[in-house]
This record gives structure tokens, sequence and C-alpha cells, in this order.
């Protein structure tokens, strides 16, 4: 895996942020990419209280906010069954569930390594309608971008979005935006006990791993009441 354009302009705000530590993952079980460092055990003392309140660097949401339902999901740029989900299940939930104004969706971004970092950070330095999109784009060419050449392949979907060289290299060089999105992680694992992706809190319930529609429906139903 090669990161380069002197790995990510000597990698910029990712260095500052200090993600170094979070670089590479495993899998387990096999419907969870789980974040190294993290006990299950210890990830089990949550305090959901604040489950709901917007992180400093503010929301992306899709859908009703004054929904009976809302799922979270923490997902990573570079997960692999978080693409699975998006790329699949997510359709379906979107065209039932979101575009019909019967749930409120909110993504938050818990990347691992500075490849799913920088991933994130095109995105919030998007316009705000730009921003989903690009997310489709990430999770439908994650085995693309993830591969190799990663500075390149990002920077060509930042194009898609209107960037320019210049302003991509703004983007990853934005500490303010880096740190936002790892406090968010931060804040994910340390108060709500997230330690792997995606993770889903349905009206505050968690639910880890990925899930077909059918578990959705039954997920929304018994959240509804």
């Amino acid at each position: 895996m090669r990161l380069d354009r002197r790995t990510f302009i000597a990698t910029g705000a990712v260095a500052v942020a200090g993600l170094g530590g979070y670089a590479y993952f495993n899998d387990t079980p096999d419907n969870v990419t789980r974040m190294p460092g993290i006990s299950v055990a210890n990830a089990q003392a949550t305090d959901l209280s604040d489950l709901h309140t917007a992180p400093a660097m503010g929301e992306k949401s899709l859908g009703n906010p004054e929904a009976p339902v809302t799922i979270i999901e923490y997902a990573a740029a570079t997960c692999g069954h978080c693409a699975n989900f998006h790329t699949g299940t997510f359709k379906q939930l979107k065209t039932e569930f979101i575009d019909t104004g019967k749930i409120h969706f909110i993504l938050r971004e818990f990347p691992f390594g500075d490849a799913g970092l920088a991933a994130f950070m095109i995105a919030r330095c998007a316009p705000e309608d730009k921003y989903f999109p690009i997310i489709d784009v990430l999770f439908e060419q994650q085995a693309k971008w993830h591969s190799q050449d990663i500075f390149n392949q990002l920077q060509g979907i930042a194009k898609l979005a209107g960037f320019t060289e210049k302003t991509f290299e703004e983007c990853l060089k934005n500490e303010e935006i880096a740190k936002g999105i790892l406090a968010i992680r931060e804040k994910a694992s340390k108060s709500y006990g997230v330690d792997s992706t995606p993770t889903f809190f349905i009206n505050g319930k968690k639910y880890e791993g990925g899930r077909g529609i059918e578990g959705f429906r039954k997920q929304i139903e018994e959240a509804a009441g």
C-alpha cells in the first residue's frame, strides 16, 4: 500500500493529529472491523446520555430530523464491512426508510489509519451537499483507492467534487478538521464503547456489525414501538 505525494505532504494534519497508532486493524468477527488497543470488556462500560448531542464540528445526516427513529452509524472509510453495508443494504434502507421520512440517519467518522482519516477529511472539506456523494464514492471504490497510490486515488475522487490540486492539499493540511474527526472517534470509543465498525445505535440501542435489510426492518420496528 503506497500513500505518497511525499506521504500525504509530509502527512500534514494527519501527522499533527497523531493517528499513526491506528494505522492497521484486524477483522473479528466476520462482520466487523475492530480497532486495536481497545478491549471488548472495557468497551462495554458505556454512558449514552449525550449520544444524540452533535459533535463540535457538526453532524452529517440524511432524512427527517423529527423522525421517530434515529440511526447513528460509526464507520471507517477503510473498513470492508462498512463498504459492503453502504454499497448494499444502505441503498435499500435509504429508499425504504430515509427517503420516506421514517428514520433520521447520522454518519459519524471512526477512522482507522492515515488513509482513512484523509478520506473522511476530503468529505468534510467539501460543500455540504457533496459530503454523502463523496462517502458513496469512497465506499464504492474502496478496493481501488485503498490498495495503491492512495494520494493520487483520493485526489481523483476529490476532483469529482470540484477540488483543485491546491484545495485538495490544503484540506489534507487542515489540522482543525483532522482533530475534529478524531474527537468524534475518541468520544465514541471512551463514552459509547465503540471499538469496531460498523457500529449502529438505533434509538440508543447498540448493534455491532453489518446486517441485512430484514434485520434493520425488525430493529426499526422495535425502536418505533
